[in-house]
């Protein structure tokens, strides 16, 4: 990529975004899986692929497993996202990379917790912690950005 190689805070974000990218991705195929293991889908045509001679409607129902796979799902599409544009807009705008590497190792590992506590499931205050954790890292560079770059 263009830029990449020049510039080492742009190359950590993107590395790190990847990473955060793609586990998220794995939860959508996580979810699949709870699916057909369980035999809960959402929608009739789904439902009829198990078979000739079922009824399908008997499987069209909310299992706990798979919901809980989807919640994580749905938290990380509220925490990845606004990583990822304010993220981009940090790594941008020039700051010191034991800062930005701070900021993107903390938010990474404590998403990547944060499913751990989901799905094991782990007791709160687990998963608040990580989505906390996460979600100040964001707040953090936002911060940053404002403060450093603000322009009225």
């Amino acid at each position: 990529m263009v830029g990449l190689a020049d510039n080492e805070v742009l190359r950590a974000f993107a590395s790190y975004a990847t990473i955060v990218l793609s586990k998220m991705m794995l939860m959508s195929t996580a979810t699949a899986f709870f699916r057909v293991t369980r035999k809960a889908f959402a929608n009739p045509e789904d439902a009829a692929s198990l078979g000739k001679g079922e009824n399908p409607k008997k499987f069209i129902r909310t299992d706990e497993a798979v919901e809980r796979v989807r919640r994580a799902h749905l938290n990380d599409l509220e925490n990845v996202v606004p990583f990822l544009g304010i993220g981009l807009l940090y790594a941008l705008s020039g700051p010191d990379l034991a800062s930005a590497l701070l900021h993107f190792r903390l938010f990474v590992g404590a998403r990547l917790y944060h499913t751990v506590a989901y799905l094991a499931p782990l007791p709160q205050p687990n998963r608040g912690l990580a989505f906390f954790v996460g979600y100040g890292v964001t707040l953090s560079m936002a911060y940053r950005l404002l403060r450093d770059h603000l322009y009225l």
